[in-house]
C-alpha cells in the first residue's frame, strides 16, 4: 500500500518558542576570544525561561537553539555582511534572538511567518521580526554571496565536521520511545498506529519504512526506523505525551 510523502510546511513558531530558544541558545552558543568578537550577545541570564506549554514545545525550542548553534557562524556572517548588525536599537541582551529568529527566517526561504490563532505575542519577537523582514532581500543576498564564497550548494556545507559526523551516526540509529502507561496502553498505541498504517514486525532487522517493533526486554518501549523521525514527532500520541522520545 502506497503512502502519501507528508510535506510539513515551514510557518515559523509562536512568539514563546523563539523567547525559549534564544534564552537556550544563549546559555550554548560559542563564546569567542575577545579580539575575534564582532556580534555581543549581552547578558540575559536573569531573564527566566518561559514555561513550556508541552512536550512538544519544549523540544522544538531545544532544537531551534541547536540548529542555531550548528550555524551560528554563517548566520553572524550574513548578520554582518548584509549591515543588519549592529543594530542600535536592539540590545545585546536580544542578540540571541535576533540570531534564532535569523536561522529561522532563512529556513522559510526568507517568508513571512504564519502568526498562530489565539497565540500570545511577545513585543520583542515582534520587533526583532519586523527588523528581520525589513531586511530580508538584504539578508538573502548576504546568504547567496556566503554559499558562493565557499562554494556550498546548501548551508549543510557550513556544520562543523565533528557535528556532521555526529549527526550521521545519529541519523542511522532507531528511534525509541517510552510509552507513558500512565496516559495510555500499550494496545491502544498499537492501534492507533494500525490506523495510520504501521506494521508489527519482530526485531529492527525486520524494519521496512511504515513499521516498528516492541522492544525485547522492555515491552513499554517502541522501537522505530530512523527515517520516521520527523513524521512521528508530529503524530498526536507524542505531541500529547502519551509516546516519549527515549
Amino acid at each position: 500500500e502506497k503512502r502519501a510523502v507528508i510535506q510539513i510546511e515551514k510557518n515559523g513558531y509562536p512568539d514563546l518558542i523563539y523567547i525559549n530558544a534564544a534564552k537556550i541558545f544563549q546559555g550554548i552558543h560559542t563564546e569567542k576570544s575577545e579580539d575575534k568578537i564582532q556580534v555581543r550577545y549581552g547578558d540575559n541570564s536573569e531573564s527566566p525561561m518561559m514555561a513550556f506549554k508541552d512536550e512538544h514545545s519544549r523540544r522544538v525550542s531545544y532544537e531551534l537553539a541547536f540548529n542555531t548553534l550548528k550555524y551560528q557562524d554563517l548566520l553572524e556572517e550574513i548578520l554582518l555582511d548584509s549591515r543588519t548588525y549592529p543594530c542600535y536599537s536592539i540590545p545585546d541582551e536580544l542578540t540571541s534572538l535576533l540570531v534564532v529568529m535569523l536561522y529561522d527566517l532563512q529556513d522559510r526561504k526568507f517568508k513571512k511567518r504564519k502568526i498562530f490563532a489565539e497565540e500570545e505575542l511577545v513585543a520583542e519577537v515582534q520587533e526583532i521580526e519586523d527588523y528581520l523582514y525589513s531586511y530580508r532581500t538584504k539578508l538573502a543576498a548576504a546568504l547567496a554571496r556566503c554559499r558562493i564564497k565557499y562554494d556550498a550548494l546548501s548551508i549543510e556545507y557550513f556544520v562543523p565536521e565533528t557535528i556532521w559526523k555526529q549527526e550521521q551516526r545519529a541519523s542511522t540509529l532507531p528511534l525509541c520511545f517510552w510509552i507513558n502507561t500512565f496516559k495510555i496502553s500499550l494496545e491502544d498505541v498499537i492501534r492507533d498506529l494500525e490506523m495510520k498504517g504501521f506494521r508489527k514486525v519482530e526485531s529492527v532487522s525486520d524494519f521496512d519504512h511504515y513499521t516498528y517493533a516492541v522492544d525485547q526486554h522492555c515491552p513499554d518501549v517502541l522501537v522505530f526506523p530512523s527515517s520516521l523521525r520527523e513524521e512521528l514527532l508530529n503524530f498526536d500520541l507524542f505531541a500529547d505525551c502519551k509516546l516519549l522520545l527515549q
